[in-house]
This record gives structure tokens, C-alpha cells and sequence, in this order.
């Protein structure tokens, strides 16, 4: 007869034996979920930029199906005004390098926005420099980013490709106008049928109607796996409005020994002192990226290499 002390061991063991299968099941599934939804690409739109030649097209908006093309020359009759300064903000060790593009435009549909081996969809990254290269862009930085997440309105070149409202979002419509707005309050086809041209998604607001907005350093993104906390001095990505048709895009480089990055109010500070009047925080951070005629003209990241990113900004 087995006495029930020398029962107990191989009882034990069992148990050890279940749990390790159970915790390593339990972490193959995470791990599965983690890599399907932050490493495998999603491709919801492939040849972005044929789509949306095909959409422009059959809604009968020739200039805006030769845009698609990227024939900017034959939209506007005059090219872009582009001028790249480097600048410096703050002293000692809180001193940050940033840099800005003066944009004005002839037409909107000059500032055009690049997806990532030109498809739509999570997870689907390339270098920015490699995008600017893809599209022959004169100038370009990262955008928002969208392929991190699945939530907000991303309507691109005059094309919907996302109606989830969840932010505070930035809009350029057609007539060469930004403005900041609220995603929950109203549709992706509420602001096509506006006339928006962009929208980006990511946030928050800098400068509204001329004024910084209050309470910028305490706002949150995304509070989802794996992101990181947007305050603090970082390096930063914003886009401004001075008037229709003339932009700023600023890129801040961060986290080094020689630029410190900034706050979300000194990024605000910086748009206001460039005549600002509405301006949007971009995805910041390892992203933050400017390329000038083929070059990265800024240091990004912690080493000076590109991080991939899905989207760009860019003027050509």
C-alpha cells in the first residue's frame, strides 16, 4: 500500500508540471497577440497612391487625380517656396537644435502625405528618407504615425482611409487652411465633404486661433501596450499654419548629450514665435525626422539613425 506522504511528491510535481504548461501557453498566446498586432503588417490598402488617383477620378476632381500621380507640376503652376534654418532653443543643458521648413504653397495639393511601401495598414513601416525617396520629395518629415494604432479620422490626399474618431485631431482643407478639432464630434465624410485635404491624428493641439493651449503638458495620447509618455522634453515633430497656404514644419532633436528636446509648451512657444496661428503636435520621439533634398537634415533617435515610421508629410 503507497503511503499518502510518498503520494505527495509525485502530486506535487504534477502540479508544477501543469502550471508551466499553463503559464507557457498562456505566454504563447500573448506573445502571438503582441506580434500580431504591433509586428505583422495589415495591409488594408496596397498602391495607395493608384487608389487614390482611382478615387479622385471617378469623383470628376482632375487636379486632384494627377496630384495622386505625383505630377505636381501640372497642380500648381508655381513649385513650392521651401526654406530649411536650424535654430536653437534654451541654454546649457536644456538646450535643444531644432529645425524648421518655411513652406508656402501655390495649392494645397502640394503638401501631400506618403504612406510607407505606398499601403495602407498597422504595422507597415519604412524609413522616412526611403518614403521622401519613393515619392521624389523635396522636403518631408514623419507624420502621425497611424499605423500604431487603429482609432482616428486619417483622410489623406482628399481620400478617406479611416473613420474612428478618438482624439483631439488636426484638419488642412482644400483652400489651404488648418485647424484643430475634436474627432468624436463629427465623421470622416462630414470633413471631406468640407473640403479637407489631411487630417492627422495624433496630438494634441499646440496653438489654437493664435493662443497656446492650456494644459498641453498633461495630456495623453495613447495609454495602449507599449507606448511611451509624450511629456518631458522629447524630440519633436509639429506642422503650423501661418496662413493659407504657408506652413512650418518643425523638428526638434532630443534625448542627447547635445539637444535636450523640449516640453509640449516650449514646442508651442517655438511654433507661436514663427507666426503660428494654429499648430499640431506629430508623433515625436525616435520618429522625429526631417529629409531636405534626399538628406536627413536633423539627428534622430539616440544614435542619429531613422526610425521607421508609416506616414510622411511631404512637399515635392
Amino acid at each position: 500500500m503507497t503511503s499518502t506522504a510518498a503520494s505527495r511528491p509525485h502530486r506535487l510535481r504534477r502540479r508544477i508540471v501543469a502550471a508551466a504548461a499553463t503559464f507557457l501557453l498562456a505566454l504563447a498566446a500573448v506573445t502571438a497577440w503582441a506580434l500580431d498586432r504591433y509586428v505583422l503588417d495589415h495591409v488594408e490598402v496596397a498602391n495607395a497612391s493608384a487608389y487614390e488617383a482611382e478615387v479622385a477620378a471617378d469623383a470628376n476632381e482632375p487636379a486632384l487625380a494627377t496630384a495622386a500621380t505625383d505630377d505636381t507640376d501640372a497642380v500648381a503652376e508655381d513649385a513650392a517656396d521651401i526654406t530649411v534654418t536650424e535654430h536653437t532653443y534654451g541654454s546649457g543643458d536644456d538646450q535643444a537644435t531644432y529645425y524648421v521648413a518655411d513652406v508656402v504653397l501655390s495649392d494645397i495639393t502640394q503638401l501631400r502625405s506618403a504612406f510607407a511601401q505606398d499601403a495602407f495598414g498597422e504595422n507597415i513601416v519604412e524609413y522616412p528618407s526611403d518614403i521622401a525617396a519613393d515619392v521624389g520629395a523635396a522636403l518631408a518629415i514623419n507624420g502621425d504615425y497611424y499605423g500604431f494604432r487603429t482609432t482616428g479620422i486619417e483622410i489623406r490626399n482628399g481620400v478617406i482611409y479611416r473613420d474612428e474618431p478618438a482624439r483631439e485631431g488636426a484638419v488642412i482643407y482644400a483652400d489651404g487652411t488648418m485647424e484643430v478639432y475634436d474627432e468624436t464630434t463629427t465623421s470622416a465624410q462630414e470633413l471631406l465633404d468640407a473640403g479637407a485635404w489631411q487630417t492627422l491624428s495624433f496630438g494634441p493641439a499646440l496653438v489654437d486661433d493664435g493662443e497656446i493651449v492650456d494644459g498641453i503638458d498633461q495630456v495623453e495620447v495613447d495609454t495602449n501596450f507599449g507606448n511611451h509618455s509624450i511629456q518631458g522634453d522629447q524630440p519633436r515633430t509639429a506642422i503650423g499654419m501661418i496662413d493659407a497656404n504657408h506652413y512650418v514644419l518643425v523638428v526638434v532633436d532630443g534625448r542627447s548629450s547635445e539637444s535636450a528636446g523640449v516640453t509640449l509648451t516650449e514646442l508651442a512657444e517655438i511654433m507661436t514665435d514663427l507666426g503660428a496661428t494654429e499648430a499640431y503636435n506629430l508623433d515625436g520621439g525616435g520618429s522625429s525626422t526631417m529629409v531636405s533634398d534626399g538628406s536627413v537634415v536633423n539627428v534622430p533617435g539616440r544614435r542619429g539613425e531613422e526610425r521607421g515610421t508609416s506616414d510622411i508629410l511631404w512637399v515635392g
